[in-house]
């Protein structure tokens, strides 16, 4: 949910954090890329995101004009979402705080084994899969 009190700002930095600074738009800008992507692929892709969430996320990312929509008239409806011009010249600076992080986080990733509960793979696991489908887009 957008919060206006940051997006109204007369400072130019409170303002681009109030257009991107939420859990889930960096995330989905990421997950877009240089692609085109459909509504269920992007729900695939990202965890625990709400269909719900996603679809509000999506369209505020296009108000902000950082994602483009594009609908087909066919039968079924088939929507698809691309970044536009500003969502690319976005996707630097995504790149640039996964770099800070790699360099400066203090907690070290347990590996995947680690995560095994007699021979069953814990929760844990799915999740650290899903995470590396989304940081390797």
């Amino acid at each position: 949910m957008r919060d206006d009190r940051f997006c109204n700002s007369n400072c130019p930095f409170t303002r681009a954090i109030g257009t991107i600074a939420n859990k889930w738009k960096p995330i989905i800008i990421n997950v877009v890329g240089t692609r085109t992507i459909r509504f269920g692929q992007l729900d695939a892709i990202i965890p625990h995101i709400s269909r719900k969430v996603l679809a509000e996320q999506l369209k505020e990312l296009e108000e902000d004009g950082l994602l483009e929509r594009l609908a087909y008239k066919e039968l079924p409806p088939r929507v698809e979402y691309k970044l536009s011009e500003k969502g690319l010249a976005f996707l630097p600076i995504l790149e640039s705080i996964k770099e800070w992080n790699l360099q400066y986080e203090i907690a070290l990733v347990p590996k995947e084994t680690d995560h095994y509960v007699y021979g069953v793979k814990s929760k844990l696991d799915n999740d650290r899969q899903m995470e590396s489908i989304i940081c390797s887009q």
